[in-house]
C-alpha cells in the first residue's frame, strides 16, 4: 500500500515536472503608456494602446521581436479585438485607413497619428526596430506635399504591414480597429501567427489591464 502510494506521487512529481510552463504576459510602463508583452515560439509581441483616436479608428501600437530560428510572417489580418461578449472586431485593412484619410483627413489629423506613435516607439527604450516606422516613413514621405497625400502617407508610414522577419530582427506598427461610435470596451487583443495564439487582456469594465496566463 505504502509503496502504491509512493508511486503515485512521484508520477505527480514528474508530471508536474515535464509539464511545459505557460507564457506569462508581463506588464510594464515606459513614457506615459501601459505595454503588455508575450513571448511565444521564440517570437515577442508587445502593445500598447494609444491615447489618441484618428478618424473614430482606435489605434494599437505592436512591437515584434524575432528570437526564434525561422523566418515569421506576421500580418494585420493575424489580429483580432475579442469583445466581452465574444463578438470579433477585426483589424481594419491599411488600405481602408488610407482611403478614409484621404477622403476626409486633415493637417491635425496627420499631425495627431504622427505624434501620439512616434511618442510611443521612441519612448520605448527597451525595444529597437531594424525595420519598421523610421523606415516606412523614410520610404513615404519623399515628394508628398498635399495635406490629403500627407494623411494617406502617414497612415502608411505608421500602419504595420506584411511582414517577413527574419530571425534576430523586429518591426513596429500601428494596428487600427474602427471604433463604431463605441469604442471597443472590455475584451481582449488577439494574435494569430507563426501557428501560436498570443491573448492580451486590454481592459475591463474598469479601462484597468490584467496579467494573464496563456
Amino acid at each position: 500500500m505504502a509503496l502504491c502510494r509512493l508511486f503515485g506521487a512521484l508520477s505527480v512529481l514528474a508530471c508536474t515536472i515535464g509539464a511545459p510552463s505557460q507564457a506569462q504576459v508581463i506588464e510594464f510602463e515606459e513614457n506615459g503608456l501601459s505595454y503588455q508583452t508575450l513571448t511565444k515560439g521564440g517570437v515577442t509581441i508587445m502593445y500598447a494602446s494609444l491615447p489618441a483616436h484618428v478618424k473614430d479608428y482606435t489605434i494599437i501600437q505592436v512591437a515584434i521581436s524575432n528570437g526564434s530560428p525561422i523566418v515569421w510572417t506576421i500580418k494585420p489580418e493575424d489580429f483580432s479585438f475579442e469583445r466581452a461578449d465574444a463578438s470579433i472586431v477585426p483589424a481594419s485593412h491599411v488600405q481602408d485607413v488610407v482611403l478614409r484619410l484621404m477622403r476626409s483627413g486633415s493637417r491635425n489629423d496627420v499631425i495627431n497619428l504622427v505624434q501620439t506613435y512616434e511618442m510611443g516607439i521612441y519612448g520605448l527604450t527597451r525595444f529597437r526596430s531594424t525595420n519598421g516606422y523610421e523606415q516606412r516613413r523614410q520610404a513615404a514621405f519623399g515628394a508628398v506635399s498635399s495635406p490629403k497625400l500627407k494623411a494617406a502617407a502617414a497612415a502608411s508610414a505608421v500602419a504595420f504591414a506584411l511582414t517577413k522577419l527574419p530571425a534576430g530582427k523586429s518591426t513596429d506598427g500601428a494596428i487600427f480597429f474602427e471604433r463604431s461610435g463605441k469604442g471597443l470596451g472590455a475584451g481582449r487583443l488577439v494574435v494569430k501567427a507563426g501557428g501560436e495564439i498570443f491573448r492580451f487582456d486590454l481592459t475591463d469594465e474598469h479601462g484597468q489591464h490584467h496579467t494573464t496566463t496563456q
